[in-house]
C-alpha cells in the first residue's frame, strides 16, 4: 500500500509506520523534559492515544485513508510545537511574550490531545455502529426463538 507522492517519492505504508513510532517515541521523551504537570498529563495521554492509532492501523490497514492527515501533518507538527516549548522552558524567559508563547502553546497542546482522541474514535465508529446493528439484531432473533424476553433481566 502506498501513500501520496512527498518530494517525488512514495511512501509505503510501512514508512509512514516506522516514522510515526520514532515520532511517538519523541514525544514520550519530552514527559520527563517538561516541567509543567498538567503538559506533562496531556503529553502522556497524547503518546498513549498515538500508540493505540498506529496500532489500529497495522492491524487494519484498510483504515489508513482516513488517518492521512494525522501521520503527514498533524503528528509532526505536535512533535515541533512540543520541541519549541521545550526550548522556551528551558531558556527560562519571564518576558510577557514569553509567557503568552508558553501559555498559548499549554492551549493548543490540550487541544492537540483532544483532537487525537477524536481520531482514535473516528478510526472506530464504523465499527462500533456495525456491532450495535449486529447487536440489535441478535436481540431479536433471541426475541423470536424465544430465547430471550425483556423481564430475564428485570431481577428483583
Amino acid at each position: 500500500m502506498t501513500k501520496k507522492e512527498e518530494n517525488g517519492t512514495t511512501k509505503t505504508l510501512y514508512d509512514t509506520l516506522t516514522e510515526a513510532k520514532q515520532t511517538n517515541d519523541q514525544i514520550e521523551k519530552m514527559i520527563s523534559k517538561i516541567e509543567d504537570p498538567e503538559l506533562v498529563g496531556w503529553i502522556k495521554e497524547i503518546h498513549e492515544t498515538v500508540s493505540k492509532i498506529i496500532s489500529t492501523i497495522e492491524k487494519k490497514p484498510e483504515k489508513y485513508k482516513a488517518t492521512n492527515n494525522f501521520f503527514s501533518y498533524y503528528l509532526p507538527v505536535t512533535m515541533q510545537i512540543l520541541n519549541r516549548y521545550d526550548e522556551i522552558e528551558n531558556q527560562s524567559l519571564t518576558s510577557e511574550e514569553s509567557k503568552k508563547f508558553m501559555e498559548s502553546t499549554k492551549n493548543m497542546v490540550g487541544k492537540i490531545n483532544e483532537a487525537f482522541k477524536k481520531q482514535l474514535s473516528n478510526l472506530y465508529q464504523s465499527d462500533m455502529i456495525d456491532t450495535d446493528a449486529e447487536m440489535k439484531v441478535f436481540e431479536s432473533m433471541l426475541k423470536a426463538d424465544g430465547y430471550h424476553q425483556d423481564d430475564d433481566f428485570n431481577l428483583p
